[in-house]
């Protein structure tokens, strides 16, 4: 007897980017419903950890993020959840400080982007983080 889940997947398919269904709706995966269902609290932490395995992945490739402290890889692995490992690779000046272990002047380079004035507060608790060593 075959499973429920090959029947299901058969019949709605197995898609990985919300898709609008023939009613209309923003789904995902095997028909989940986002509009009138959602995720639950479970289902979008087990996404946040996933996220956050993947840009840990990317990191460790790079010895000024694997020798920083854990509350200074806390600040990078945020701003690359924020705005992808592309994006903060962007970042070559704050780079370049953190390889110094200079991490006020780090800090500074924060605050020199767009990036610092689109995120506000978020933007402002990481660079004390950075310039600090001290969590949140």
């Amino acid at each position: 007897m075959k499973s429920i889940e090959e029947q299901l997947i058969m019949h709605e398919g197995l898609e990985f980017k919300p898709y609008k269904c023939p009613a209309g709706k923003t789904t995902i995966g095997v028909g989940r419903n986002l509009e009138d269902r959602g995720i639950t609290k479970e289902e979008a932490i087990y996404l946040l950890q996933n996220d956050i395995k993947s840009i840990l992945n990317s990191l460790v490739e790079y010895d000024w993020f694997v020798n920083l402290d854990n509350v200074r890889k806390k600040v990078i692995i945020d701003m690359a959840f924020n705005m992808g490992v592309t994006g903060l690779l962007s970042f070559q000046n704050m780079i370049q400080a953190i390889r110094e272990q200079d991490y006020q002047k780090a800090g500074e380079e924060m605050k020199n982007s767009r990036w610092y004035h689109q995120v506000n507060s978020r933007a402002k608790r990481l660079v004390k983080m950075m310039k600090t060593g001290k969590d949140y």
